[in-house]
C-alpha cells in the first residue's frame, strides 16, 4: 500500500515541484514505483515532466467528474513517463476546482476516492500541492499520511512554515486526518557559505526540532536545466550536485521513515 506524501507549503518559489519530481525520481531508481500527482492548477509539474498541454483527461476532470457522481478511473489521466513511474497531469483550467468543489458534499474527500485504487498499485504516492490553502490542498492532506516542506532558505518563507504548520497542518489533523505527520522541513537553494542561510537553517532546527532534513537542497543550475528539458535531475545530469543531493534525500527520507514505524 502507498505511502501518500503531500509535498506543500504556503509559500511560491520555495521548491516544491523541482523537490516532488526528482525526490519521486530518486526513490523510482531506487526500485520503487511512484505516482506523482500535479494538484496545483500552474501544472508546473506537468509542464517539467515535458506536457506542457496535456492532451486528454487532467485531474481537473477527474475532480469534477468524482463531484457529479461519474466516472472518475484514474487510468483514464494516467501518463506513464518510465515503468513503474506515473504522472497524473493538471492544467491551468484546475484552477476552477477551488470554486466549483465548495458545494459539493464530501468535497475534502473527493481526491482520496479518486486515488483509492491506485494506493494498491504503488510505494509512494507524491501530491505537488498549490502555494496557497485551498479545496485542492485539503484533499491532498486529507488523504496523506506524510507532509514533505520544502523552504528557501531565507527569512521571509519562514512565515509560511509556522503559518501551514502551526495552522493548516493542526486543522487537517484534528477535524480531518488525524494520521497525518509532518516527516521533515527540507532547505532548497541552499549556500553553506552564505550567513542568512545558516540563520534560516539554526531558527528551524530550534522551532521544529528533529524535523528538519540534515539534507540540504544546494544551489544547481542543472536543476533548473533539467525542468526546461522536461525531464528529472538524474536523466539530465547524473553527476550533478542537484542529482547527489536528491539521492541523499531520498535515502534520508527511506531512514526517518523506517525510524517512525518502530
Amino acid at each position: 500500500m502507498a505511502t501518500v506524501v503531500s509535498v506543500a507549503i504556503q509559500k511560491g518559489g520555495s521548491g516544491k515541484t523541482t523537490t516532488a519530481l526528482n525526490l519521486a525520481a530518486a526513490l523510482h531508481r531506487q526500485g520503487k514505483t511512484v505516482l506523482l500527482v500535479d494538484l496545483d492548477p500552474q501544472a508546473n509539474l506537468t509542464q517539467s515532466l515535458g506536457y506542457g498541454e496535456p492532451q486528454g483527461i487532467t485531474m481537473y476532470q477527474l475532480l469534477r467528474d468524482e463531484g457529479a457522481g461519474q466516472d472518475t478511473d484514474y487510468t483514464r489521466a494516467l501518463i506513464g513517463i518510465r515503468e513503474g513511474f506515473d504522472l497524473l497531469p493538471a492544467a491551468l483550467e484546475l484552477a476552477m476546482s477551488e470554486v466549483e468543489l465548495v458545494s459539493i458534499f464530501g468535497r475534502e474527500r473527493l481526491l482520496s476516492r479518486i486515488l483509492a485504487p491506485a494506493l494498491p498499485k504503488y510505494d509512494f504516492v507524491f501530491i505537488d500541492c498549490p502555494p496557497a490553502v485551498g479545496m485542492l490542498t485539503v484533499n491532498a492532506l486529507a488523504m496523506s499520511q506524510l507532509v514533505l516542506m520544502p523552504l528557501q532558505a531565507e527569512f521571509l518563507p519562514l512565515k509560511g512554515v509556522k503559518s501551514f504548520h502551526d495552522f493548516t497542518l493542526a486543522r487537517v489533523k484534528k477535524q480531518l486526518n488525524p494520521d497525518i505527520d509532518l516527516l521533515g522541513i527540507v532547505l532548497t537553494r541552499y549556500d553553506e557559505r552564505k550567513t542568512m542561510n545558516r540563520e534560516v537553517l539554526q531558527q528551524l532546527e530550534a522551532a521544529y526540532p528533529g524535523k528538519v532534513f540534515d539534507t540540504r537542497i544546494r544551489t544547481n543550475i542543472a536543476l533548473a536545466k533539467a525542468q526546461e528539458l522536461g525531464t528529472d535531475i538524474f536523466t539530465h545530469d547524473d553527476r550533478s550536485k542537484g542529482a547527489e543531493d536528491y539521492r541523499r534525500l531520498a535515502a534520508e527520507l527511506i531512514d526517518r521513515m523506517k525510524k517512525t514505524k518502530k
